[in-house]
């Protein structure tokens, strides 16, 4: 009875809305505590299309308790059906330098502190702000993280071809932009059949060259110097953040958290509300966790 009524107090609907950051527009999803001792930001996989997370935000925020407030998700410009940017393509690190100029614009309180989450490539990302902004951020957990090239994928061999031709690319934009005007159950079947098994959620950061800005290996040193600070959940079967990366990580970084979903969720969790409340059970014990390490 008491679970119940804990849970009807801090069941909240996402909120949408529309910000303008470093002059371009940004959608962001949102739900706020009254009085939140954390910030969750959430930076998407791609598409990031933000209407893909719904439930996740929604699960995080009542699993936490209405502890933290959840902002999810800082969206990648010019990856909307609506074409703010008239086309203009951005790179990674102007992508991150955006997120960057978020957190100093929108998030402006120091004693509230931010944990990042991100998905896929939205992982690397985190670790580049809390390099950035290493005192504003509590913690990091990276889900499904996208860290590197994946040599040995067929799928991202064929991703590289596929970014190499404009008329493809744009096609590609296109389908992964409609996407977000679509209903849910519709939106989700999109993303685990299409995107999911094909192109993954990163088809619009790779086509914009952002494969070849992952050639490079992890920073090794930086996450041996922060690893109190950083967490990783891997999938099983997964091309953009493979085993072998989990491994890899756990050899230079041995005491990192890293853990590995095998319930079947996979890389797509966000297509299912099973994945999406399953990942956010998980997220949440990270941070409780965390915190209790803490003296917030």
């Amino acid at each position: 009875m008491g679970e119940e009524f804990l849970q009807s107090r801090t069941k909240r609907h996402a909120n949408f809305r529309l910000c303008n950051v470093t002059g371009f527009t940004t959608e962001l999803l949102e739900i706020c505590a009254d009085e939140p001792a954390f910030h969750v930001l959430f930076i998407p996989g791609n598409p990031g299309v933000v209407t893909f997370y719904i439930d996740f935000v929604e699960s995080l925020y009542e699993l936490l308790g209405g502890h933290g407030s959840v902002t999810a998700v800082v969206g990648y410009i010019s990856h909307t059906m609506q074409n703010w940017e008239q086309g203009m393509v951005f790179t990674l690190q102007e992508q991150i330098d955006h997120k960057v100029v978020f957190i100093e614009q929108e998030l402006t309180n120091n004693k509230v502190p931010i944990i990042l989450v991100g998905h896929s490539i939205g992982a690397y990302a985190s670790i580049e702000i809390l390099k950035r902004i290493p005192k504003k951020v509590f913690y990091c957990i990276g889900l499904y993280p996208f860290l590197a090239v994946n040599p040995e994928s067929r799928d991202q061999f064929i991703i590289d071809k596929i970014s190499r031709s404009s008329t493809i690319s744009v096609a590609l934009s296109a389908l992964v932009g409609l996407s977000g005007l679509l209903p849910n159950s519709v939106k989700r079947f999109v993303v685990s059949k299409v995107i999911g098994k094909k192109y993954s959620n990163n088809a619009v950061e790779t086509v914009c060259s952002h494969l070849a800005q992952l050639a490079e290996t992890p920073d090794w040193a930086f996450m041996r110097e922060k690893q109190d600070k950083i967490a990783f959940l891997f999938g099983e079967d997964d091309h953009w953040g493979p085993f072998q990366m989990c491994e890899e990580i756990s050899r230079q970084v041995p005491g990192i958290v890293v853990s590995i979903e095998r319930e079947g969720h996979g890389h797509c969790f966000c297509g299912s509300t099973d994945g999406s409340t399953w990942v956010a059970r998980h997220v949440t014990a990270l941070i409780n966790k965390q915190l209790s390490r803490s003296s917030l």
